[in-house]
């Protein structure tokens, strides 16, 4: 049994994912930690509420819509990073890329305080409304969202995984996870959950279709490139349940029609030197749009074509760097099309170096793509196409797709009046909140309308693509800054601070972590000694501590304290100081102060300090230092020995102590640069541009800033969102045949037709016209339904000579055994023979007072149970079977193998067992090179053997013999069940 609910993203526009399912023995999974552009925290109250009860959490792609909240939560959710984390190597490293890039480019992703929270501060302390003071929470920062995900554990394709619960979660009971790649994105994940006999497919946002850079969905092949198989692989046919979006493109196209659509769109715009913009996300998405528009240049640049040889080629974003180096690291993750790149390209550059040859560019080291980081630059890039004297085109991708934060809104800002510009929508944006739609929702449902007329274009292989004229609309943006706190707004958030340090301390212990943090600016003071909070033992003892206190404690910390203020502390806190005035002193001013380090302890026990355990050399080092900020320069004393690399130059503008110097290899004419070569065309003024922008550190408020920009550009429109269309999912449906179907992530049109279309199907596979035949649940967010499959179960009572006769086999983690038995009503036993006793008498009477019956030969049955309890005596008895029936249903019980091989299991043991095993070809096993093991998608065992005679042995020519020893093995790794 299983429930269902979705938490964000089901019956709506939003895109945004977060699902919960709750398995038996209140174990509960989370799928995703999805967000939308609003940064709505009350979106993120349910999820708030089911902390403490889940037990692992599950991420499948890096994009805001799938992890965006995951570092908010870690931040200001108590026990959040407590719960185990799983996903692919892909979306821990992109998606943190991708945070430190929200984090950096709108403040109002920190989100702000509630009103209701401050509004009760307010009152209490006679302050001013808090309606007017839209208070930020402290954002997380670049540490903070790398220390958070690298809390995530990893795991590759196709590795069934048993996690950890977390400490407040039951037990999982062999709960088992499997990723599998879903396509859409670098390293996406279509999640298979195991639990007893609940398998359930969660698949959100997945392709089928094969992209330039993306492989497509595991459905079909044993790969990950899931490429090569007509039939669904075996862990994904017949799930009890199979969770899957409903969201599909409207007008799919296939990939060839689809890039060539988008060249010309650019090809269009570049000609009469306008500028094209490009809003993508900064971690997903924006790998196939980079790849494509930097083999795009390459290829028209190759042909000699002078408007892309003239044109500049930008891809901005403030953490597109960091992804575009992940991206070269995982090669592996992508398209077999892309791996095959890179060994040519290297098996090319080889050749070539050692003919004296340059480097030529991979599939990532980009030649025409520059890479912008700093809005500095994109302000210069946007400042030059403004003063051209003849326009030159210009093509910018740009951060972030909503068009909503990120250097894309900077740009559109700047080219929206110029008639010659263009901006392509590459996915459909979604409907967040009904009130107010993003920018790029807007322009999107301009280019729907299509009310100010439309420029038809015609592609060179002959399809038709439409430019939509903007028609000098007025587009409404705002723009979202920070402003320190100050005055009584200071005050009320230090009062807000107090209070929910108090409330999360009487969570738990390190409840208050989150706080500690976002109070740095507020409360700089450090746990160094225990003497403050000793001091005021007599006053304070058996006192409450209240919101007053905590604010006192938290505001005097702030203070640089004098000499009069330390007291007998200054002995500890102030250097060169070693007397103090006792006389007229009292209680612990009297006592000379002894520092009391607090033990900081962890799961494994206290906390080890690395200063405690460092080498002499390590400490002369770190003494070296401390005496050098006091500026006693020891290393430059008389007689004093120097390290064998210390150079001398730390005065002459060298490179310090213990610091070799680095020697500068001149690169021959032939050789390109190498960052230059992997991040595009560099050298140029952009370099050396930096912000001047000035960041505002500690309590802050959100200030929002609406203005109305004129938009004569053109708006188009090309699907490169890369999800499954209706065609694939029509398909697979059939062919995944799942006991229920659950549909999710979609508007709430197409989510029911799609659910009308899917029961048709399943119904005719099913050889029947009726569309109740099979449920397909449509939940609305906070909705839960019953997600498993329906069973009919009985509980009986096991007699005891029954259940020492069992005999149990475990088969991964499972018991299992066939019982033949005689069912008899409640409360009664069958008698035994009296041979089985000593005094001859009936051993074995009926507990209640009810009339034995006879048994007949209808009475027994075989029951295949797998655990069974219950003490009333309503509850059925299932006994030994009497002598003179078991021959009639003997044949009841026939022998059953239950189990599942792996190649990989089969392998270690012949290899144990002294033979010759290694895989070959497609996923083929061969032993001692006479005997072929293969295991098919359906999961049968296929065995093929070259037939040589079975008295050939091992020591002899490899013969017979082992294709006996190869079936022996494939048996002993199955139970055989028989009757008990």
């Amino acid at each position: 049994m299983f429930s269902f609910c979705p938490l964000q993203g089901a019956l709506s526009e939003s895109t945004a994912s977060q699902s919960l399912l709750e398995l038996d023995g209140g174990v509960k999974v989370l799928v995703n930690v999805g967000w939308d552009e609003t940064f709505d925290v009350e979106k993120l109250k349910e999820l708030e509420k089911q902390v403490p009860t889940i037990s692992i959490i599950l991420l499948t792609h890096a994009t805001i819509a799938h992890l965006g909240a995951y570092a908010h939560c870690c931040k200001n959710f108590p026990l959040f990073t407590r719960i185990p984390v799983y996903a692919t190597r892909p979306v821990i490293d992109l998606g943190r890329t991708l945070t430190q890039d929200l984090y950096s480019s709108t403040p109002a992703a920190a989100t702000t305080i509630p009103a209701t929270s401050l509004a009760e501060v307010s009152y209490a302390y006679s302050q001013a409304s808090s309606a007017e003071h839209p208070f930020l929470l402290q954002a997380p920062t670049s540490e903070e969202i790398a220390r958070y995900f690298s809390l995530i554990q990893s795991l590759k394709y196709s590795q069934p995984h048993q996690p950890l619960p977390s400490p407040f979660s039951p037990p999982l009971n062999g709960l088992t996870i499997t990723a599998l790649n879903s396509g859409h994105t670098l390293g996406g994940t279509i999640w298979h959950i195991q639990h007893g006999l609940e398998s359930i497919v969660h698949a959100v946002d997945w392709n089928q279709a094969r992209e330039n850079v993306f492989s497509g969905a595991a459905w079909l092949g044993g790969s990950h490139s899931g490429v090569g198989g007509t039939e669904v692989i075996e862990q994904l046919r017949k799930p009890t349940a199979l969770i899957c979006s409903s969201r599909t493109p409207e007008g799919p196209l296939a990939r060839a029609r689809r890039d060539e659509q988008l060249l010309e769109s650019i090809k269009l715009c570049i000609a009469r030197g306008g500028t094209v913009l490009i809003p993508v996300d900064s971690s997903a998405r924006v790998l196939e749009l980079a790849y494509l528009m930097e083999h795009a240049f390459r290829n028209e640049v190759a042909k000699d074509n002078e408007v892309f040889r003239s044109t500049k080629l930008y891809l901005a974003g403030r953490s597109i760097g960091s992804t575009m180096r992940n991206a070269r690291s995982m090669l592996e993750w992508m398209d077999p099309n892309i791996v095959r790149e890179f060994e040519a390209v290297a098996d090319s550059s080889r050749k070539q170096n050692n003919s004296g040859g340059g480097k030529e560019a991979g599939p990532f080291d980009f030649k025409y793509l520059r890479l912008i980081e700093r809005k500095a630059q994109i302000e210069r890039v946007l400042q030059q196409a403004a003063n051209d004297d003849q326009p030159r085109g210009r093509v910018i991708l740009a951060s972030d797709a909503s068009l909503e934060w990120g250097f894309s809104k900077d740009v559109l800002k700047s080219i929206a009046a110029d008639a010659r510009n263009l901006v392509i929508l590459t996915e459909k944006p979604s409907a967040s909140s009904a009130n107010k739609h993003s920018i790029a929702r807007t322009l999107w449902q301009w280019w729907k309308e299509r009310k100010d007329g439309v420029a038809t274009e015609q592609t060179s292989g002959g399809d038709t693509f439409e430019q939509v004229y903007a028609g000098g609309r007025e587009l409404e943006l705002t723009d979202a800054t920070r402003q320190a706190l100050e005055g009584s707004e200071l005050t009320i958030y230090q009062q807000w601070l107090a209070t929910q340090r108090q409330l999360q301390a009487t969570l738990q212990t390190g409840g208050a972590t989150a706080l500690e943090a976002s109070a740095d600016a507020v409360d700089d003071a450090s746990s160094e000694s225990s003497s403050d909070s000793e001091g005021s033992e007599t006053e304070q003892q058996g006192k409450a501590l209240n919101v007053s206190t905590t604010l006192g404690q938290a505001s005097r910390k702030k203070v640089v304290l004098d000499d009069k203020d330390l007291g007998v502390n200054i002995l500890i806190k102030k250097k060169g100081v070693y007397d103090f005035d006792v006389r007229g002193k009292k209680g612990r001013d009297r006592m000379f102060p002894v520092p009391i380090r607090r033990k900081r302890n962890d799961e494994f026990g206290e906390l080890i300090r690395p200063e405690e355990y460092l080498r002499a050399e390590e400490r002369e080092e770190a003494d070296g230092l401390d005496a050098g900020q006091f500026g006693n320069h020891q290393e430059d004393r008389l007689g004093k020995k120097r390290k064998f690399d210390d150079v001398g130059m730390a005065g002459k503008g060298g490179f310090g102590s213990n610091k070799r110097p680095q020697v500068q290899r001149a690169l021959s004419a032939e050789e390109p640069d190498l960052p230059t070569l992997a991040n595009g065309p560099g050298g140029d003024e952009l370099d050396d541009l930096e912000d001047e922008e000035e960041t505002v550190v500690g309590p802050s408020k959100l200030l929002t800033t609406t203005h109305k920009v004129t938009v004569r550009l053109r708006i188009a429109f090309v699907d490169f969102s890369g999800l499954h269309d209706k065609r694939s999912l029509n398909m697979l449906i059939p062919l995944i045949q799942p006991r229920k179907l659950v549909l999710v992530g979609g508007s709430e049109d197409e989510t029911l037709a799609l659910a009308a279309d899917c029961k048709k199907l399943l119904g005719a596979k099913l050889g029947t016209s009726d569309e109740h035949a099979l449920d397909v649940l449509t939940p609305a967010v906070g909705i839960t339904v019953n997600a498993s499959v329906d069973t009919n179960a009985w509980v009986v009572r096991l007699a005891d000579p029954l259940v020492k006769r069992l005999k149990w086999q475990s088969v991964r983690g499972l018991d299992v055994v066939t019982v033949t038995g005689l069912l008899l009503p409640g409360g009664e036993f069958a008698v035994t023979d009296t041979a089985d006793h000593e005094d001859g008498t009936n051993k074995r009477l009926k507990i209640e007072g009810a009339p034995s019956p006879v048994p007949t030969a209808a009475d027994s049955a075989v029951v295949t149970i797998s655990s069974a309890s219950g003490t009333s005596s309503h509850v059925p008895t299932l006994d030994v079977l009497p002598t003179n029936r078991a021959s009639a249903v003997r044949s009841a019980a026939q022998p059953l193998h239950v189990g599942d091989l792996r190649l990989a299991d089969l392998r270690r043991a012949m290899l144990n067992g002294g033979h010759k095993a290694e895989f070959r070809g497609e996923g083929t096993l061969v032993i001692d090179d006479t005997v072929a093991v293969r295991k098919t998608v359906t999961g049968r065992i296929e065995i093929e053997s070259v037939g040589l005679p079975q008295g050939m042995d091992m020591s002899g020519m490899m013969g017979g013999g082992t294709f006996f020893a190869v079936r022996r093995k494939i048996y002993e790794g199955l139970a055989v069940v028989a009757g008990a």
